[in-house]
């Protein structure tokens, strides 16, 4: 699983990794922000997502879509934003790589003088469709704002979900994005991974010829805070859904630290699979629920280990959190089988290789090296990566669901149907997400 590769960084501070892989005539382009929504301030939220959609809106020299352009070349394109960073992607045949760049620094160079007014306000109302859509008007879309709320301090980076606020992108204004746009979109906060049928001097030359001239912008920030809940938290959120859900969250360590990896295999004990221990227990076993699902959610500063389940008709959420509880309790006494350790580090394994079977797009080679090289200074940091798996043993996946998910507290919501809040666990406090 080796990706060999180049590395080299420009007197602006772009870091430019390049990656040979000739099998066939294609090549990718990935760049990288070190920025996400964490980078953002209490009432100044969703800018980071925004500028998702305003980098393809245009820039001086390509003041039309950019989605058009490559696609004409035979190209595919996409982005996109979480808490932490922000990514651009093409994947394109590589007689085009030098469309694909110099379109790349266009917008990293050259993109204010296109954001008029227009388009910003345009694409603010696209956001805020797309917040209507995937949160106020989705059954259950609102229990993430409600859990992140729930989960960090108002003026914690990760108390806000990625899309922002309604009233702070109402409020915004294009100069508002111009200052956000010279903060975080230059190369010294850049990172960009070129991959496929390429010639690694040819390109680095290309990318010089057409990044090199843009300046360096103010040096970055990056949010430092721990999260630590001093107290269990019961909500109840009312919403239109037709069954109630329970949403347990939890505090744990950040991406690539060894817990990380120990929290993943437990989440895949815990819901991959029909024979997976919740989803056993609760949907197969006991029929108390219509579906189950466990994640870790990992983020650079600190993650969140999701425990999701819906109440099958006629059932109680105090009936599915005693059986979660019971689970847990399981598994943070003897860990995970000699099986269920196997298959866990095996899908672990698996998706690794998946990964790096594509040269581009989210999750292949040039999306892993840049990945490793934003939040580890290390685009081969892959090995180290996988280590942290091969290293867990049953043992250590107890000691970490005792520690994170036994031993601290944690968040339960209950999400049900309006004028039925009789439904929630005992004790659980009325929440109104923004």
């Amino acid at each position: 699983m080796d990706i060999p590769y180049t590395t080299h960084t420009l007197p602006n501070g772009l870091d430019v990794i390049v990656h040979e892989d000739r099998h066939i005539p294609m090549a990718a382009v990935s760049v990288w922000y070190h920025v996400g929504s964490r980078h953002e301030q209490p009432g100044r939220t969703g800018f980071a997502h925004l500028f998702e959609h305003l980098m393809f809106k245009g820039s001086a020299h390509h003041p039309a879509g950019y989605f058009e352009a490559l696609q004409e070349a035979g190209g595919l394109v996409n982005g996109s934003t979480n808490t932490d960073r922000t990514n651009y992607w093409e994947v394109v045949p590589s007689q085009s790589l030098e469309l694909a760049l110099w379109m790349e620094s266009d917008r990293m160079g050259h993109l204010l003088p296109a954001l008029s007014e227009e388009k910003f306000t345009t694409e603010r109302e696209v956001v805020l469709n797309e917040r209507r859509q995937n949160y106020e008007n989705r059954p259950y879309g609102l229990s993430s704002v409600a859990l992140a709320e729930a989960l960090f301090p108002p003026d914690h980076p990760y108390s806000w979900v990625t899309i922002g606020a309604p009233a702070d992108l109402v409020a915004s204004s294009v100069d508002d994005a111009r200052q956000f746009f010279r903060t975080f979109y230059h190369p010294a906060n850049a990172s960009i991974a070129i991959a496929g049928d390429v010639d690694t001097e040819a390109t680095l030359a290309l990318v010089e010829r057409y990044f090199g001239e843009i300046p360096a912008g103010p040096a970055v920030v990056h949010p430092r805070r721990d999260a630590r809940l001093a107290a269990p938290a019961r909500l109840v959120l009312e919403d239109r859904v037709e069954l109630p859900r329970l949403s347990l969250a939890w505090h744990t360590p950040p991406m690539f630290h060894d817990d990380d990896a120990a929290m993943d295999i437990a989440a895949d004990v815990l819901s991959n699979g029909k024979t997976s221990r919740l989803y056993r227990a609760l949907v197969y076993d006991t029929r108390l629920a219509a579906d189950v699902s466990a994640l870790q959610a990992s983020r650079e500063m600190s993650s969140v280990f999701h425990i999701s389940a819906t109440a099958a008709p006629g059932q109680s959420l105090a009936a599915i959190a005693e059986v979660v509880e019971r689970t847990l309790d399981d598994l943070a006494a003897t860990g995970p089988t000699t099986d269920e350790l196997e298959r866990a580090t095996a899908r672990a394994e698996a998706q690794f290789v998946y990964r790096v079977q594509t040269i581009g797009g989210f999750g292949g080679k040039s999306d892993q090296l840049n990945a490793y090289n934003v939040f580890t200074g290390s685009p081969g940091f892959i090995h180290a990566d996988r280590e942290r798996y091969a290293r867990a043993t049953a043992s250590s996946v107890a000691a970490a669901v005792r520690r994170w998910l036994r031993e601290a507290p944690g968040v339960a919501l209950s999400v049900v149907p309006r004028g039925q809040a009789s439904l929630a666990l005992p004790g659980a406090v009325p929440v109104h997400p923004a």
